[in-house]
């Protein structure tokens, strides 16, 4: 019971000590106090990061009793007697007091010191922020929209507060003095065993006149403090009147280097952070592809976003539809650096380059995602980029120009096509941009006349759309007045709600601009017309297109660090280098994203409803197949078709070979060959004209004209079967692919070039041979020769009518009149035919006199004819009469068989001219059955694999396809599936975009 008894007084005294001992009339709050003012009220404060180590006395047994409450205790004096048996326990306790009180007093001397000069040093650290609010970070400015920081200047202490914290050491020495006189009272054993007795009245007695003197001792460090206070309030005004002397702009300039330097070691220090983080990311992304936690990576939102957009630019590239999805739209006059800065959020040099020239020509959307190395693809290539390697930078800057040029039209400078670019690394800032050609004021040789319209129309395609991210790039080393991309930016966003200002080359500004405040006027945009929701000011390197990201990086950093644009506060540090670019930009976009991702797809629901209640109404029986699935279809139709070509008989070809190829040559056969060699008087003679011409026909012309007609042939068939009805199943919607199948096939077919060398052997052997076997063939042939001549004869008998006129009857029953020259024309056919019927034998040409002669008995009935008439008319004539003739002879001969194997010897029939077409009808039947076999051996398959690659190339061809397959039917399928594709990448996008939230 002694011991809670003396743990209670020994608490009560600690508490009485720390209620006094803070020297203040009013109840303050601890916790509005300065931190220095805690640290000296109560060094054992739970708020306080550097807590005092607690005393080791020998009452912290009892600290928990010190929540009990306690008696108050009445003060007696003390009686001083001699206990030899109890005096060793109040030298103990004294003791411990003079530890505790060496402890107050030296904390208060040294706190009140140290804190005093403490302030003082803070005092001329801290600057006026109200008048340097551009130099702080604006994160500085965002905290104090939460934290009252006047109020915690004024809740700081003074230097008269903190004055009287210093003691008066003279008193203090005294106090020191009784203290050390009244303890020494008696002998140090007295006083430690009269500590152990708790039942004495001496005892108690003692223990009140201590407490007394513990009272006295603390009014006196109170009467101390308050001296000490006054004492450093006037040390605090004589060092005021000192620092006022110093100069304001000395101070100015002080405070402003001593920013600069602090917000360089900070940024620095981000630096270093950011490094070791994209390092630690790198780790684990790598981790993660390496399968280490077994677990299948989710796509990155912004992958499922570019992945939006790009269905988005296949659906509709021209932008007619209500397309209002996000996107980073940079834009700027040409060789302003758009494509420099774009280089610079990607940390890499992945656009082609040139001096002056337009490198961009289409535009490029490229997609920043993070990821554990830096690589780039293609949206349509497996192929990745490693931006690490200079040769893989290469390689991707000529694939970029090779696809530009590939976009660009013939005839054209520039492409609204898009290229899909996908940039990949670690410590990306998560965007979408589209870089666009830069727009010009002049159209210079070698570009197309129309290019500066194309350029604003695909321009502001991009940029009317209301939530598109207009970043303006502006060059700052040129003339404002020349700009001309600020002016359309005015009219896309005339409020300026979302457009980005940035000037570009300020070290070429700095260094040649005379007046430093038009830069400034720049930035604040008060230069030109437009408005933006923030200006940045960046420099993307010393012009030289081998510089590297981190040297251009350490470059723009060094630059801004000694501008005086940023030392004369004309920009603010948030306003420049491209880190703070990116990061404004990145935080715009996805700001922009969720804000409109939602409402983009309530509408996109909305179309999806209304193009499925269309195909409904109209197509209820039809399958909705999109422009690929229907290309498929017609694929898969166009090869059965080809296939089918292997499926003719071998005597349909050699039919169709053989009439085709007669009717391409029979005009030369009979005009070139039977005729000259008919003229002739005897059978020898005919036969050596005959081999004679048949040699040379071989030798240059019959191998060409037969491959010729074999190619003919099986396009004719290739076509009908490809262009042939199939019944109901026929789809009329295939055609038009059909027909460029067709036509692109043939015209990349060639025939076998070996063709013609074997088929002119083959030719020349059959022709050789005279030699008919049986009766039939010598029947066959007369058969032969007589459809040619009946063939020429109703030909020739054509012509005539055409040159005479219509005959008596026509005139008589279809009302037809003959023309002048009609007229003169049958007056001299009228006068021919007597001729003929003069001299039946006559031969094939006139005779000058023959053609003066029928030329006077025209005259002489009033008909005037010219010479050239006259063998016009003569030719028709003569060659009806010979075809007749030849005619009547092929009746003769038909009973010639047996008189052809004697030779014909001792006969006077000679039936030569029926041997001459027997060799023809062979040499087509022999050249029929070698094309055929040549087709069906090698040009059908080679036609086949000709289509399959047109169909190939087709596929890969978008425009052909839209070309080819058109219709409504088509369209309203193609929309349906990618306003489907479109609508579901949105929700996944969108649950996606929830679930990180």
């Amino acid at each position: 019971m002694w011991r809670v008894r003396r743990a209670a007084v020994a608490c009560e005294v600690c508490q009485s000590l720390v209620k006094h001992s803070s020297g203040t009339k009013g109840s303050l709050p601890l916790q509005k106090l300065h931190l220095v003012s805690r640290s000296i009220y109560h060094t054992h404060h739970p708020t306080l990061k550097l807590q005092r180590p607690q005393l080791r006395m020998s009452l912290q047994q009892f600290s928990s009793l010190t929540s009990l409450p306690l008696r108050k205790l009445k003060l007696s004096p003390v009686k001083y007697g001699y206990q030899p048996h109890r005096n060793f326990w109040p030298a103990r306790l004294a003791a411990r007091l003079l530890k505790l009180r060496y402890l107050i007093l030296g904390s208060a001397v040294g706190g009140g010191y140290t804190a005093k000069k403490t302030f003082d040093q803070w005092k001329d650290m801290i600057p006026d922020l109200s008048d340097y609010k551009w130099i702080v970070p604006d994160i500085v400015w965002e905290i104090d929209e939460y934290i009252d920081l006047e109020k915690i200047r004024k809740a700081l202490p003074n230097s008269e507060d903190l004055a009287k914290l210093a003691p008066d050491f003279d008193k203090i020495a005294e106090s020191l003095s009784l203290l050390k006189d009244f303890f020494t009272t008696g002998s140090p054993g007295e006083t430690a065993f009269r500590a152990t007795d708790p039942g004495s009245e001496s005892d108690k007695r003692y223990r009140k006149g201590l407490l007394g003197e513990l009272i006295l001792l603390q009014q006196q460090i109170q009467e101390h403090e308050e001296e000490a206070r006054r004492a450093a309030g006037q040390y605090s005004t004589s060092y005021a009147q000192q620092k006022r002397k110093v100069s304001d702009k000395e101070k100015i300039d002080q405070l402003q280097e001593e920013l600069l330097h602090t917000q360089l070691k900070y940024q620095r220090i981000l630096e270093r952070l950011e490094k070791e983080n994209k390092e630690l990311r790198k780790l684990v992304l790598q981790k993660d592809d390496k399968g280490i936690h077994h677990r299948k990576l989710k796509k990155s939102l912004i992958d499922m976003y570019s992945e939006v957009l790009d269905v988005l630019s296949d659906y509709d590239a021209s932008y007619n539809t209500q397309d209002h999805l996000p996107r980073v739209v940079v834009v700027g006059d040409q060789s302003a650096g758009k494509t420099s800065v774009l280089e610079m959020i990607a940390q890499a040099r992945i656009f082609p380059r040139g001096s002056g020239e337009m490198m961009t020509r289409s535009p490029v959307k490229v997609t920043l995602s993070e990821g554990p190395h830096h690589v780039a693809l293609f949206k349509d290539s497996s192929r990745e980029f490693d931006l690490t390697k200079e040769e893989d930078l290469a390689a991707l800057r000529r694939e970029i120009e090779l696809r530009m040029r590939k976009n660009v039209k013939e005839g054209c400078t520039v492409s609204p096509e898009t290229i899909s670019l996908n940039v990949k690394g670690p410590g990306l800032q998560r965007m979408v941009l589209v870089d666009l050609p830069g727009v010009i004021n002049t159209v210079t040789s070698g570009m197309a006349p129309d290019t500066k319209e194309t350029i604003f129309s695909i321009s502001k395609a991009y940029m009317q759309n209301p939530n598109a991210i207009i970043l303006c790039i502006q060059d700052g080393s040129v003339d404002a007045e020349r700009s001309i991309v600020t002016d359309l930016v005015s009219q896309m966003d005339p409020h300026g709600r979302r457009t980005i200002f940035v000037l570009t080359k300020v070290d070429l500004a700095e260094k040649n601009v005379t007046s430093p405040s038009r830069i400034q006027q720049i930035i604040e945009g008060k230069l030109f017309p437009m408005k933006a929701l923030g200006y940045f000011a960046v420099v993307t390197g010393k012009g030289n297109s081998s510089e590297s990201i981190e040297a251009i990086r350490d470059y723009e950093e060094e630059f801004f660090q000694n501008s005086k644009l940023l030392k004369t506060s004309m920009l603010k540090a948030h306003q420049v280098t491209t880190r703070n670019l990116s990061l404004a930009v990145s935080d715009c976009f996805w700001k922009m994203v969720r804000e409109s991702v939602e409402q983009q797809a309530d509408s996109f629901k909305a179309t999806r409803f209304n193009l499925e209640t269309e195909w409904k109404n109209n197509y209820p029986r039809l399958r909705e197949l999109d422009r690929n699935e229907l290309f498929e279809k017609a694929k898969n139709e166009i090869l059965d078709e080809v296939i089918s070509l292997s499926q003719v008989t071998p005597k349909h070809w050699e039919e169709i070979l053989q009439q085709s190829l007669w009717e391409r040559v029979s005009t030369h056969v009979i005009e070139n060959i039977y005729l000259p060699a008919a003229q002739t008087m005897n059978s020898g003679t005919f036969n050596t004209t005959v081999d004679i011409k048949l040699k040379q026909w071989t030798d240059k012309q019959l191998p060409n004209k037969a491959v010729e007609v074999a190619w003919e042939t099986l396009q004719e068939e290739f076509s009908r079967f490809m262009t042939e009805p199939k019944g109901k199943e026929h789809d009329d919607i295939f055609d038009k692919l059909k027909e460029a199948v067709k036509e692109e096939s043939i015209k990349r077919h060639k025939w076998n070039d070996f063709a013609e060398d074997s088929l002119r052997v083959i030719q020349h052997n059959a022709l050789e041979d005279r030699s008919i076997s049986d009766k039939q063939q010598w029947d066959a042939a007369i058969y032969f020769m007589e459809e040619a001549l009946q063939a020429r004869l109703k030909d020739t008998e054509n012509a005539i009518e055409n040159m005479v006129g219509p005959d008596w009857k026509k005139r008589w029953l279809y009302w037809k009149n003959r023309t002048q020259e009609q007229c003169v024309h049958n007056e001299t056919k009228n006068e021919l035919e007597k001729m003929l019927k003069c001299n039946e034998e006559h031969p094939a040409y006139l005779a000058s006199d023959e053609i003066t002669t029928v030329r006077k008995n025209l005259e002489s009935r009033g008909v005037e004819v010219d010479p050239s008439l006259i063998k016009d008319t003569w030719h028709q004539v003569y060659r009806r009469h010979f075809l007749k003739t030849a005619l009547n002879h092929c009746n003769l001969c038909r009973r010639g068989f047996y008189y052809y194997q004697r030779h014909f010897v001792d006969s006077e029939l000679e039936c030569n001219d029926v041997v001459l077409f027997w060799r023809i009808q062979r040499m087509l039947a022999i050249t029929a059955n070698t094309l055929r076999q040549q087709l069906t051996n090698t040009e059908v398959r080679r036609l086949e694999k000709n289509v399959k690659e047109v169909l190939e190339d087709f596929a890969e061809d978008s425009e052909k396809k839209v070309k080819l397959l058109t219709g409504k039917r088509v369209q309203l399928a193609e929309d349906l599936k990618k306003v489907r594709e479109i609508q579901e990448k949105l929700d996944a996008f969108i649950e996606a975009l929830h679930q990180e939230k």
